[in-house]
């Protein structure tokens, strides 16, 4: 047996999939399926998405949540050290399935039409989504999960003018959708649960949100291996794990008992030694202070509730890959492993917001589905975890999920838009578990994409002229090679940064100052070189507001001028 052939039988025997149990439609096992070129086939594509993830959450990332199944990926694929997102949910997904800048789509904040054409809070017509550009190539289109980029959430809002299913998943490309319209919410009652166009309710009496997108995913591969298997498919996974509410499963809260009692200063330093041993980080670049607003741990009250949070969060975590792990058995099971590209990323980083009882919103469920009151808030002498409670893991956690960088979710300093970003296709690439330190946002996905597939980007889609991508392809990245490209780009809630090549020049809020970073030796951002480099800062500057005005980011709702 060659050597590459080894190490997909030991990756599969990881991955829970006999190799004797490969067998498809009676062809035989998996590799005999496989011809000798596999390049030669059009690729699948399984595009997967965690929700308010931090940095170092997962173990091939230097957490110690357990991941065996992502681990796995990575280990015969690639990781991407410096990949970014856009900050925030909605907007991470407009860029994602569009290859734009979320503000092109229409969506630079939330889903609330703001009045300018940047921010209208649903996705335009001027944008093409993944699904319809690979449509249009002759792949079948699957969704499982969080949609989230239009305010149209149907009946739901009680809102007449809110009904419009234009922007739903099944009009924007996908053959067959399962999921939510909306962000968050229970996992044990999602609200804008829908089947196709059609709302639902949750199946079972022991539903769980983030088993069911995997296992609809599953569902999904095998039927098309079923009834279509001569023809490519795109499949896009987006679980709301580990978004708050912390809601988990009995069994998996009981795995982390203890695991945090240690505090989230030892967490922080843990991660960061494992993150250095693995190359993810550089050990020059400095683990960034405790947030101010954190305690010491040893200084911190309700340390069995502070642990529990952690320990709920990380078994959503891994709950969320344990169905990865099914996703990929299926594609084994398939005969559709090697020929599949794998793509995993989060949507941000850790989320340190604080939820108050006070909160309402449509994600807010105010009794369970067996009709108890749902108690609302970080209480501390409320356990978070079962249905009727509603809680997130806070700041000082979320300083730990994002280490070693500052800040969190909403901000584009490195805490907020640095995601995770393994690469798995064994049909074309060779190499296995090395590093990709090259800079990529998620502009390039749809570019990526379109390369593997064969597929053309339309200039004009359904009668309308359709904004150019803004990306560039990562084919070539997989071998190692560079990427040309002017700059990448950052905006959310006025909070602004743009990268070129190792200088990153950054601001916090629409009015504070720009700072600049030497991100090759200061990528923790702990050294600003602005006064240092004035003339580099300000090119950059220069640069970020010609984008900004190109991008529709300006005007912007918060502009006082």
């Amino acid at each position: 047996m060659s050597a590459l052939g080894k190490n997909r039988r030991e990756f599969l025997q990881v991955m829970g999939v006999g190799v004797s149990s490969l067998a498809f439609s009676g062809c035989g096992s998996l590799f005999q399926q496989i011809s000798e070129d596999v390049s030669a086939d059009r690729a699948n594509i399984l595009l997967i998405m965690a929700d308010d993830m931090g940095y170092s959450d997962i173990g091939c990332y230097g957490g110690e949540i357990r991941t065996p199944n992502l681990d796995s990926l990575a280990a015969a694929g690639l990781r991407f050290t410096q990949f970014y997102n856009m900050a925030r949910c909605c907007p991470t997904r407009a860029s994602l399935i569009t290859g734009l800048y979320p503000h092109q789509a229409g969506i630079g904040h939330m889903m609330t039409d703001r009045g300018l054409e940047g921010y209208r809070g649903d996705l335009n017509d001027r944008c093409v989504t993944l699904a319809e550009v690979l449509k249009q190539a002759g792949y079948s289109t699957y969704m499982s999960g969080k949609w989230h980029v239009t305010r149209q959430v149907g009946y739901w809002s009680g809102d007449d003018q809110l009904t419009s299913k234009h922007n739903w998943p099944r009009q924007r490309g996908f053959d067959s959708f399962y999921g939510t319209i909306h962000g968050a919410g229970s996992y044990y009652d999602p609200i804008t649960l829908t089947r196709d166009n059609t709302p639902i309710e949750p199946e079972t009496e022991n539903y769980y949100y983030t088993d069911a997108i995997s296992d609809k995913a599953v569902r999904f591969i095998s039927d098309h291996s079923g009834t279509k298997p001569n023809q490519p498919f795109f499949c896009y996974v987006s679980y709301t794990a580990p978004h708050w509410p912390l809601h988990a499963l009995q069994e998996d809260i009981a795995r982390y008992k203890g695991k945090y009692d240690r505090g989230w200063d030892w967490l922080r330093t843990d991660r960061q030694q494992r993150m250095i041993e693995m190359g993810i980080v550089d050990a020059k670049w400095q683990l960034t202070p405790r947030d101010q607003r954190a305690s010491a741990w040893e200084d911190t009250e309700d340390k069995e509730w502070q642990s529990r949070r952690m320990e709920v969060y990380a078994a959503q975590v891994e709950r969320m890959d344990q169905g990865i792990g099914r996703i990929v058995q299926a594609l084994g099971q398939a005969g559709q492993l090697d020929n599949t590209l794998i793509l995993f990323l989060s949507d941000n980083g850790g989320c340190a917001e604080e939820l108050r009882s006070r909160g309402k919103g449509l994600h807010i469920a105010r009794r369970t589905r067996d009709n108890r009151p749902v108690r609302v808030g970080n209480d501390s002498s409320v356990m978070p975890g079962p249905e009727d409670t509603y809680q997130s893991y806070g700041l000082p956690w979320a300083n730990a999920s994002n280490t070693p960088f500052r800040r969190y979710k909403h901000w584009v300093h490195e805490g907020g838009i640095a995601t995770p970003f393994i690469v798995h296709w064994p049909g074309r690439i060779k190499t296995q578990g090395e590093l990709r330190e090259q800079a990529g946002h998620l502009i390039d996905i749809m570019p990526t994409c379109v390369e593997v597939a064969g597929a053309e980007y339309p200039s004009q889609y359904k009668s309308q002229k359709i904004l150019p991508a803004e990306g560039k392809s990562l084919v070539s990245v997989f071998e190692n090679e560079s990427i040309e490209r002017e700059a990448i780009y950052f905006e959310h809630e006025g909070n602004r940064a743009m990268r070129v090549e190792q200088w990153k020049l950054v601001a916090k809020g629409s009015e504070g100052p720009w700072e600049l970073y030497d991100l090759e030796e200061d990528r923790t951002e702990m050294n600003d070189l602005a006064q240092k480099h004035p003339e580099q800062a300000k090119k950059m500057a220069e640069m970020w507001d010609q984008w900004a005005r190109r991008a529709q980011v300006l005007p912007w709702p918060w502009d006082k001028s």
